[in-house]
C-alpha cells in the first residue's frame, strides 16, 4: 500500500509524530515511521545541513524507497505582504526560483515542466479546511532564495513584484518530486515578515520568536491532517 510522506524541519517532525514512531533509514536517510506516515526532517534528524547543501534527491530518493506516493511539506517562510502577517499559512500555488535547478537526471529527462499536483493539492487544502480551525490560504506564489542567509531589503523589493512569501527549500523539493513520480504539495508557515517591510530590519530573534510561536499551531494542525488524509487511501 502506498504511504504518505511528511517532510518538514526545525524540529517540527518529532515534535508532531508521535511517541510510537519507528525509526528508520534508506538509502543512508534516517526518517520517522507511524501508521498514518512517513516523517523525514529535510535538514537532518540527527545533524543540520543548511539549505544550500540539502540534497533532494537522496531525500526523495529515501521517501521513495520507503513506499511513499504523495508528499506533504511543512516550510517556515518569509512573507513579501504586509497583509500576510507572522502566523499566516499558505499553500502555495506556484513558485518562482530561476536558480533553483535540482534534477536527478544528467539527460533529455531533466527538461521536466515543474509544479505542484493540482489534484494531491486539493485533497490538502480540503482535509486541512476540514478537521482544523486554522486558516489555510489556497494559492500564492513561492520564491526560493539559495540561503543560508536571508534576504536583504533590497532583494525583498524585487522578489514582491513576483510572489507572496520566499523560503529556501520548497521549489527545490518540489521538481525533485515530480521527476520521482511523487505528488508535492506544500504549507507555508510565515514566521516573519521579509527584511525590510518593517521600518526596522529584520533580526534572527524576531525570526526564532515567529517560528516558536507558529510551532504548536502547526504541530497540533498537522496532527490532526494527517490521520485524516492517511484514512482517505
Amino acid at each position: 500500500m502506498s504511504k504518505l510522506a511528511l517532510i518538514g524541519g526545525h524540529g517540527v517532525m518529532r515534535a508532531a509524530a508521535s511517541e510510537s514512531a519507528r525509526r528508520i533509514a534508506h538509502v543512508g536517510v534516517p526518517l520517522l515511521e507511524t501508521d498514518d506516515a512517513v516523517w523525514l526532517e529535510r535538514h537532518g534528524l540527527d545533524t543540520f545541513t543548511p539549505a544550500h547543501r540539502l540534497d533532494h534527491v537522496r531525500n526523495l530518493d529515501a521517501l521513495v524507497a520507503a513506499g511513499c506516493d504523495r508528499i506533504i511539506a511543512i516550510s517556515s517562510a518569509g512573507s513579501l505582504r504586509t497583509d500576510w502577517p507572522v502566523g499566516t499559512i499558505v499553500a502555495p500555488d506556484d513558485f518562482y526560483a530561476p536558480g533553483a535547478n535540482p534534477t536527478r537526471f544528467d539527460d533529455a529527462r531533466g527538461h521536466s515542466i515543474p509544479g505542484f499536483d493540482a489534484e494531491w493539492r486539493a485533497e490538502l487544502i480540503s482535509v486541512w479546511t476540514r478537521v482544523t480551525d486554522t486558516r489555510l490560504i489556497d494559492g500564492g506564489v513561492y520564491a526560493q532564495t539559495t540561503g543560508p542567509r536571508f534576504e536583504t531589503p533590497a532583494e525583498v523589493r524585487a522578489l514582491t513584484r513576483v510572489a507572496d512569501v520566499v523560503g529556501m527549500t520548497i521549489a527545490s523539493e518540489c521538481v525533485v518530486a515530480r521527476e520521482s513520480g511523487l505528488a508535492y504539495a506544500a504549507v507555508c508557515v510565515v514566521d516573519n515578515l521579509g527584511n525590510g517591510l518593517e521600518p526596522t530590519n529584520l533580526t534572527m530573534e524576531e525570526y526564532a520568536a515567529g517560528a516558536e510561536a507558529n510551532r504548536a499551531r502547526i504541530v497540533a494542525d498537522v496532527g490532526a491532517v494527517i490521520p485524516a488524509l492517511a484514512e482517505m487511501r
